[in-house]
């Protein structure tokens, strides 16, 4: 194996024709210069040099050596740029996983402000419902992942380390009661579950429908959930055509809102917990890093403003 310095002093001492020269291009001293060629000729098995006079020339394994060493340290100085480019944040990848009410709401106010700030830093965006996201940063599929728990926490899957990872509190985001507009309950700025026992539901999401049908339990009924979809304008429709009412996070309705439904949130308050997660090693890579920092300072810019619920709908702050 070749040590790069050796290769470094050998190039200069082959195009300037002396130790003594390279040493002087180099701030070495001319024994020092000696001492590594002789170190690389042992390394390489063979002699690289020979003195005509005053000057050496390379030998026909030094010629195929320095036309190899100039490509090799051509390459190594391209290497040293862009690492520091990517140290300096001039230039880098990010692969975000995000579910779609955060991938509408948070991630495009963050990835706007990162290229504005640092638009040689790209984020490939990839959308998965947890636990699939924490499975795939735990996989090296991406980088950040942004994910939801209810609760007051985010369960990690199988498989997913607590030690391995690094978690980033974004958000509380509000449960809402989505009801037709001309439901009698609409008057009301909140609404109790056990008000709603007799009603008809429409189901989100598994983890969403298994919070939801928690929640019903410790209200004292069982719902009657008429229909099932993960699709939240469905829902939603289905809500406006008198199907049923359903209970949705509010970062949905504060980016997709039918006209014919009204939002209420329910009593007592209930919440989801947003997190963004990333690998404690992925935190070391300052693009990786960067996202978390502009992903936590998007979400306290909106706060509980945009997820609130009043009125005829979803109030923006």
């Amino acid at each position: 194996m070749f040590d790069t310095r050796h290769l470094r002093t050998f190039h200069a001492v082959v195009e300037l024709g002396s130790f003594s020269a390279a040493a002087r291009e180099l701030g070495y001293t001319q024994p020092a210069v000696s001492q590594q060629m002789r170190a690389l000729e042992r390394s390489a098995g063979t002699p690289l040099f020979t003195r005509v006079g005053r000057r050496l020339r390379p030998t026909d394994a030094g010629r195929m050596l320095f036309r190899h060493a100039s490509g090799i340290l051509r390459d190594l100085s391209a290497a040293e740029e862009q690492i520091a480019a990517v140290r300096r944040l001039r230039s880098g990848r990010v692969r975000l996983c995000t579910f779609p009410s955060a991938g509408a709401t948070l991630v495009p106010s963050a990835v706007t402000r990162l290229a504005e700030e640092h638009p040689g830093i790209r984020v490939e965006l990839v959308e998965t419902e947890p636990p699939g996201s924490l499975c795939a940063l735990q996989a090296g599929e991406c980088d950040v992942t942004i994910a939801f728990g209810y609760g007051g926490t985010v369960a990690l899957p199988d498989g997913v380390a607590e030690e391995d990872t690094l978690a980033v509190p974004l958000l509380d985001d509000p449960v809402v009661i989505v009801l037709p507009r001309d439901h009698p309950l609409t008057r009301k700025r909140g609404v109790h579950l056990s008000d709603l026992a007799d009603e008809r539901w429409i189901a989100g999401c598994p983890r969403c429908r298994g919070n939801f049908v928690t929640a019903c339990a410790a209200a004292g009924f069982e719902p009657d959930i008429a229909f099932t979809t993960d699709d939240n304008l469905a829902v939603q429709s289905l809500v406006a055509a008198g199907a049923g009412i359903a209970c949705m996070p509010g970062l949905v309705l504060s980016c997709l809102r039918h006209p014919g439904v009204v939002g209420r949130r329910v009593e007592p308050p209930a919440h989801r917990t947003v997190a963004a997660y990333t690998l404690r090693e992925y935190a070391r890579i300052p693009a990786t890093r960067l996202l978390l920092e502009v992903l936590e300072d998007t979400a306290r810019r909106i706060g509980a403003g945009t997820v609130g619920v009043t009125g005829d709908g979803p109030m923006a702050g």
